[in-house]
């Protein structure tokens, strides 16, 4: 497995759902996972609180970015992921939750959790077993470890393997 030099990711794990569950009732959400496109740019910006430049990691053409909506609400951005099909398996290069679900007032858990699944499930479609790799910040090495089933590589290379990575597709999916 090659891995490329990618930014630490720093993203929470706050529940496995089914789905996206809403903090405040518990209702599970119907979601979708979609294409980001260039109108889409227009409101994922710094200036609305998103974290990250999307709009630069979608002018990468070998980088794929999807959004996380509802059914419900499907013009409502919940979460953001960039993957790159490689040789072997998925890199996740960046991952981010809405800002309205981040922190103890968010609208809705397993945003994450949601957006990760998603690409094992895209690993698994690429005949990679679902196998995804990332980088993660030092400190939430453990937390991946435990929440995800990741597998620790190395200096900040984590995995998500067989059959951890099926059990998320199967959780989500």
């Amino acid at each position: 497995m090659r891995y490329t030099i990618g930014m630490e990711l720093d993203f929470e794990i706050d529940k496995i759902t089914e789905s996206i569950e809403n903090a405040k009732t518990g209702e599970s959400l119907d979601t979708l996972v979609l294409p980001v496109t260039q109108a889409d740019l227009k409101e994922i910006v710094i200036k609305n609180a998103w974290l990250f430049d999307w709009e630069q990691e979608l002018s990468k053409p070998e980088h794929q970015v999807y959004k996380l909506v509802t059914e419900k609400e499907p013009q409502a951005i919940q979460g953001l992921v960039s993957l790159k099909k490689m040789e072997d398996h998925v890199f996740m290069y960046l991952i981010e939750s809405a800002p309205c679900n981040i922190g103890k007032g968010k609208k809705y858990l397993g945003v994450c959790g949601n957006l990760t699944a998603f690409g094992c499930k895209l690993s698994m479609e690429y005949g990679f077993d679902g196998v995804i790799a990332f980088i993660s910040k030092t400190a939430l090495i453990p937390h991946y470890e435990k929440t995800l089933g990741a597998v620790h590589l190395g200096g900040n290379r984590m995995a998500i393997f067989e059959p951890n990575a099926h059990d998320l597709i199967d959780n989500y999916f």
